[in-house]
């Protein structure tokens, strides 16, 4: 009899324990609270670290072979500006110093037996934008201390690189594009409740709205006279603090 009310107690504690075990819950911390910032806040600010991938997508005049686009990752850096509208929807400003390096690879297809040198194969287009993104930002309900989303919204960026105003084109190796481009971003990410900070990793994507394509003087140019739009796309890896 004493072994069975040994084994029927041993049996409670264990579905005691294990009852305690899987019902409580995480110690569940306020971000940045030591400064007295909340996600109730109307207004949150923060940072950005990240990296970045540029694509170009090529719209063409005639069936020739594509130009390819040999991507180099790039660099991210930029502030972030949350305003609270309720528990689930933020409206975000995220402007941002972005620096991505892209090069074209032509096909002497497109020189129609025209002699050419390996140089006028390549054209390398460096980029540096003043990004301005304006995001909504939809939340799932925190759990714990992680809270999911998704993203999305407009933006534009100024490209100081684009050499668009330059009188020189492909002929004296200058590959031009426009300065002021628009595009619309999509994207998701978890919010991580840190005793000090929120950090939030997310991946977005970047699809340009506008032909980005300066053409050069001369309307056979192999260069630019197959290409009917040429239009930015990336994926950007950002790392926030707040």
């Amino acid at each position: 009899m004493k072994y069975f009310t040994a084994f029927i107690t041993c049996l409670l504690i264990s579905q005691i324990s294990n009852a305690q075990l899987f019902r409580k819950e995480k110690v569940t911390y306020d971000a940045n609270q030591g400064s007295g910032s909340t996600d109730n806040d109307l207004l949150r600010w923060g940072y950005f670290l990240g990296i970045n991938n540029y694509d170009f997508n090529f719209d063409y005049n005639e069936d020739l072979r594509d130009i390819y686009v040999k991507r180099s990752p790039g660099f991210s850096v930029g502030l972030i500006g949350n305003l609270r509208i309720n528990e689930f929807l933020d409206l975000r400003l995220e402007p941002g110093l972005l620096i991505t390096t892209r090069e074209l690879y032509y096909s002497q297809t497109y020189f129609q037996g025209t002699t050419v040198t390996p140089s006028d194969l390549i054209r390398e287009v460096k980029s540096t934008y003043i990004h301005l993104p304006l995001l909504l930002k939809i939340s799932t309900k925190r759990v714990n201390n992680f809270k999911p989303f998704i993203v999305g919204g407009f933006s534009t960026a100024l490209n100081l690189s684009s050499n668009e105003e330059n009188p020189n084109d492909n002929s004296n190796g200058q590959f031009r594009t426009t300065k002021n481009n628009i595009f619309y971003e999509l994207g998701f990410g978890i919010d991580f409740y840190l005793y000090n900070f929120k950090f939030t990793p997310s991946i977005r994507g970047l699809f340009g709205i506008n032909d980005e394509l300066v053409r050069d003087e001369d309307p056979n140019s192999p260069w630019t006279s197959n290409v009917n739009s040429m239009k930015s796309r990336g994926v950007f890896v950002n790392f926030t603090f707040q």
